[in-house]
């Protein structure tokens, strides 16, 4: 019989910068924190804006039905940045900072934005696919990166190009050093003192051999953590449980990050590798997912993951709470006036009470 994991539960306090859409890649999955894909859909008039593939052959997988009316524009390490990112970790209380994309070491100021941040005393992260991270990292290293999750789709150029848009890469070349780029940011983030660890989504059985292969590469020098195909649910579940046996995984501590869907378990695998499972949990704002189209048992794939930041191509700076519901973003202005400060800091610090009633654990 499995032993049953200890519980960890920790309070969000963190919140996400898509500081850049840019991306080499071409994800058959991805969801580009909600946006459209901007060189896809710039100068475009009528709405929705198209969800993709458009010429560059990504795709953003809710870009079609959530409502987004703006591109996202890149941010600069300027004080309109710092006046904005200052103002919502204040409004809902976080320490914490993770930067996304597009492909966040592509951004030319990457290690400017990491300085402006450490420089308000954030704790910052970053999630990557490892375009430029050999480059960058170093540079990251000094303005105060923390961490960084890597995210990695094979071992070969073959495997990369299972999940990758069709005409993205029909040759194997460019494929194939876009994987070495990804182990070589992993090994320059350990060099330089940053914390790394492996994130590989797992779309379906179909993905189990090559996912296998993946942990078995990096988890002798670095965490990995697999994470559920947002729009694949109960066949990402299932393909995870088959490489979670294929590589004799044992739970052993179960984390949940209060006042979001967040839960992530943490496995040892075969030969003491660390194997981390992130899954979502059915997590609702009490108030504004209350009346929500996608609030039932299918619709609603992410639940309530907690803050985003987007810049508009109008230089706006602008909040959302639902990667489904962009209508539902709000102008970093009107925060102060507006009543999601208030539900959201109400609910984490109810999550945490509940979860800890359930658990007994903190």
């Amino acid at each position: 019989m499995t032993q049953q994991p200890a519980v960890r539960i920790v309070r969000d306090r963190s919140i996400r910068l898509k500081v850049i859409d840019e991306c080499g890649l071409a994800c058959t999955f991805c969801h580009s924190e909600g946006t459209p894909v901007t060189a896809d859909n710039r100068g475009r008039t009528a709405l929705p804006f198209a969800a993709g593939p458009g010429r560059s052959g990504r795709v953003s997988i809710y870009g079609g039905t959530n409502g987004v009316r703006f591109l996202a524009a890149r941010m600069e390490p300027d004080r309109a940045f710092r006046r904005a990112v200052r103002t919502v970790a204040k409004a809902f209380d976080a320490g914490e900072v993770h930067l996304t994309g597009g492909e966040p070491t592509l951004h030319p100021e990457v290690s400017g934005l990491v300085a402006a941040l450490t420089g308000m005393g954030l704790c910052v992260g970053m999630t990557s696919n490892g375009e430029r991270g050999r480059q960058v990292m170093p540079d990251c290293s000094a303005a105060g990166l923390d961490r960084v999750n890597v995210s990695v789709f094979g071992t070969t150029a073959e495997e990369l190009r299972a999940v990758q848009h069709p005409g993205r890469f029909a040759a194997a070349g460019p494929a194939g050093a876009k994987v070495r780029a990804a182990s070589q940011t992993v090994r320059a983030a350990v060099s330089h003192g940053v914390k790394a660890s492996v994130n590989i989504v797992v779309p379906g059985p179909e993905h189990v051999d090559r996912v296998v292969n993946l942990v078995e590469a990096y988890g002798q020098f670095a965490d990995v953590r697999m994470l559920t195909s947002l729009q694949d649910g109960a066949r990402s579940l299932d393909a995870i449980s088959e490489v979670l046996s294929r590589v004799g995984a044992e739970p052993v501590l179960r984390t949940f990050t209060a006042g979001t869907s967040d839960e992530r378990t943490l496995y040892r695998a075969l030969g003491g590798r660390a194997v981390h499972v992130k899954r979502l949990l059915p997590v609702r704002l009490p108030d504004t997912c209350a009346s929500c189209r996608f609030d039932n048992g299918t619709d609603c794939q992410e639940g309530y993951y907690g803050i985003r930041l987007y810049l508009t191509e109008e230089e706006e700076y602008t909040v959302g709470v639902c990667i489904q519901r962009m209508d539902l973003c709000v102008p970093v202005a009107e925060l102060p006036g507006g009543g999601i400060v208030a539900e959201v800091r109400t609910f984490k610090e109810s999550e945490v009470r509940r979860l800890t009633r359930r658990y007994g654990a903190g």
